[in-house]
């Protein structure tokens, strides 16, 4: 048996925890931005494509996302705990600055 098939069946049954399978075994994880004190963090982030980004505003004030392009991605303004979630399904740089405040500046770059 595989390690890999070992690691997933000892998990299924109880005897590993699920964290134990190495992050980058796990199909498209789902990744997270956080926006606080004016800025994104991380302002990089390398993905798969199909992975699932969500932007989470801790800031007091709203805060959007906008990639710059013709994509058409942008959220809703975002008051605090509120957040926007986008599946980048295509390779490629996605530059995004927060429309409101155009000096926040960050990147998804989907491999």
């Amino acid at each position: 048996m595989s390690r890999l098939k070992a690691l997933l069946l000892g998990a299924m049954l109880g005897g590993l925890p699920a964290l134990a399978i190495p992050v980058a075994l796990r199909a498209n994880a789902d990744q997270s931005v956080m926006i606080d004190n004016f800025a994104f963090s991380p302002a990089a982030l390398t993905v798969a494509a199909g992975t699932q980004v969500t932007w989470t505003n801790r800031d007091d004030i709203p805060h959007t996302v906008v990639v710059l392009g013709s994509s058409g991605i942008r959220s809703h303004p975002l008051d605090t705990d509120q957040t926007f979630s986008y599946t980048f399904d295509k390779a490629g740089t996605y530059q995004y600055i927060c429309g409101l405040h155009p000096n926040m500046h960050g990147q998804i770059i989907v491999n």
